[in-house]
């Protein structure tokens, strides 16, 4: 491949892995990885509310990673509430998962940061042919493909199979009972996918740079292998 088309395909890689970092670190800091509805199932079975009477008893949740909000709604109006994972919440959610996203979303940060510097210098310098050169990108585009997916698969199992939503909304309430409505995951859950799709792209755009992937052989010096081993 031509010098110049080596250089528009690392100069792109590098660019989206910059916007991969400022996404994930955009997504961090915000409340929207989880949308949802929460409904107050005792306020609802006191007065045996059904069709329009039970949405005077549904409310609405969102959160992220270190806060969140959420409208309590029990027949009287709604009322907004603000909470914070740290030090609040830390006592009734899966903290090490917790943490564990976040500690990942960290490394995915950082890492994306890395491939980018690397890449403009693969597009732009000489590098040497270690960690600086292709196999440097090859890796730095799996570890942050690998923690993108780790992020997605733990923070999934912390909403769906340990009910953070309906632990948030019983949080200090001692005569209501809420249950999950409704929930979905909010666009910072997808940008972490983006960014994943991103890095895997990239290590294609390495391949196609003219790059074989590392630890491969290639068929050429299999052969000239075997004819060293029919010499002796």
């Amino acid at each position: 491949m031509p010098a110049l088309q080596k250089k528009l395909l690392f100069c792109t890689a590098g660019l989206l892995s910059l916007g991969c970092a400022l996404g994930a670190a955009a997504a961090v800091g915000s409340q929207l990885w989880v949308r949802g509805s929460i409904l107050c199932s005792t306020g609802a079975l006191l007065v045996n509310a059904s069709g329009p009477e039970l949405h005077k008893f549904i409310g609405a949740i969102q959160y992220g990673l270190f806060s969140g909000q959420r409208v309590r709604q029990c027949g009287l109006g709604g009322r907004p509430l603000q909470f914070s994972f740290f030090p609040d919440l830390l006592r009734i959610i899966p903290a090490s998962i917790h943490v564990s996203v976040i500690l990942f979303c960290t490394v995915l940060i950082v890492f994306a940061l890395v491939g980018a510097g690397f890449f403009m210098f693969n597009a732009f310098g000489s590098p040497y042919e270690t960690l600086h050169g292709p196999v440097g990108l090859y890796l730095w585009s799996f570890i942050s493909c690998s923690c993108g997916c780790l992020i997605m698969i733990l923070f999934s199992s912390e909403v769906k199979i340990h009910h953070l939503s309906e632990k948030i909304a019983n949080f200090k309430e001692g005569t209501f009972t809420f249950k999950t409505h409704s929930e979905q995951f909010a666009n910072s859950f997808w940008t972490i996918l983006v960014c994943s799709l991103v890095h895997f792209l990239n290590a294609l755009l390495i391949r196609f740079a003219g790059f074989e992937f590392p630890f491969s052989k290639s068929e050429e010096s299999g052969t000239i292998t075997g004819a060293v081993d029919l010499m002796y």
